[in-house]
């Protein structure tokens, strides 16, 4: 092709692309379908705090650490276990207010090191007596003390799906699916149903935010003559994935069905952040929501949540006194 015909083909992709780009790029804002799920009816349980102390471990990496961290200028104790962050959703705080004794496993230890989706089945399955005996990342409860409750989420990168795959799917992955995330969480609850005694709390991972296309007009125009998606399109497809899936989750005809044990229960914290089904993406993105890390007013809203909650999970099961 010659330089003229292949100034002429650039000049025609821009003027297409001014057709159907945004101004300065910005990514479409989220249409895809927004399907509600209820989840497991706890209504029927006093939110009051628990009779008596309970050691609770949370698993988490920057995120949860966040969530936990009370507000303020960044201080961490030890990698992502902070005391006060700009992001702090003061959830730690109300959670030692209700007399739980909080625990916390993060980056850099043996039990809070991987937190991805396909991680939680063997580290359950292979580490269990461990994570019931973690205090602060690597360091030990004294004998005879264990966790009797474990919160665990993995972070927003595992709201990334590339597809629905299919079924019945690999729990292993390593293909982040639908389909495999929903294996492999249906092979964590025979782990989990051996610890009659231990609460489980899953967190959904936290929403994406609706990031700015960077895309330049001529690429976004490109693919779409070839039929493929743009960075926008990708992006939606992701969250409506991703609300799909953590409908799923927390749904008692989901991931739950024909579970006989009252010990795992589901906190929505993607529903949380998207402003229960505004978006499927998260509104409440920290600086400006420019950063998928929650902000403190998402954190917060998430905590005010999480302990009537928490609160009623440990009733139905028995633990309070």
């Amino acid at each position: 092709m010659s330089k003229k015909h292949l100034v002429s083909a650039g000049a025609f992709l821009v003027a297409l692309g001014a057709l159907f780009i945004p101004i300065e790029g910005k990514a479409p804002a989220a249409t895809g379908p927004i399907a509600k799920a209820g989840s497991l009816d706890l209504s029927g349980f006093s939110s009051a705090p628990p009779g008596a102390p309970l050691d609770l471990l949370f698993i988490h990496h920057s995120v949860g650490g966040q969530l936990l961290a009370d507000p303020g200028p960044e201080k961490e104790k030890a990698s992502c276990v902070y005391e006060t962050h700009p992001n702090g959703g003061g959830l730690k705080k109300r959670l030692l207010e209700q007399g739980y004794r909080v625990h916390e496993a993060s980056y850099g230890s043996a039990i809070g090191e991987d937190t991805d989706l396909f991680h939680w089945a063997p580290k359950f399955r292979d580490r269990m007596d461990s994570v019931l005996r973690v205090a602060l990342n690597d360091q030990k409860h004294p004998d005879g003390v264990v966790n009797r409750i474990v919160v665990f989420k993995s972070c927003y990168p595992n709201n990334r799906f590339v597809g629905e795959g299919a079924a019945p799917g690999n729990p292993a992955g390593p293909e982040l699916t639908v389909w495999n995330a929903k294996a492999t969480l249906s092979s964590l609850l025979p782990e989990l149903a051996k610890r009659k005694d231990t609460l489980f709390v899953y967190m959904t991972a936290p929403a994406n935010i609706l990031k700015r296309s960077k895309e330049p007009a001529w690429k976004w125009s490109a693919k779409k003559i070839l039929g493929k998606p743009s960075e926008a399109e990708v992006a939606q497809r992701q969250a409506d994935l991703a609300r799909s899936f953590n409908n799923w989750v927390k749904s008692p005809e989901g991931w739950l069905s024909g579970y006989p044990e009252k010990n795992v229960v589901v906190f929505d914290y993607y529903d949380v952040l998207t402003n229960k089904g505004e978006s499927n993406f998260s509104q409440h993105g920290s600086e400006g929501n420019t950063d998928n890390h929650p902000s403190r007013e998402g954190n917060e809203r998430a905590a005010d949540e999480f302990v009537p909650f928490l609160n009623q999970a440990v009733r139905r099961m028995g633990l309070t006194t």
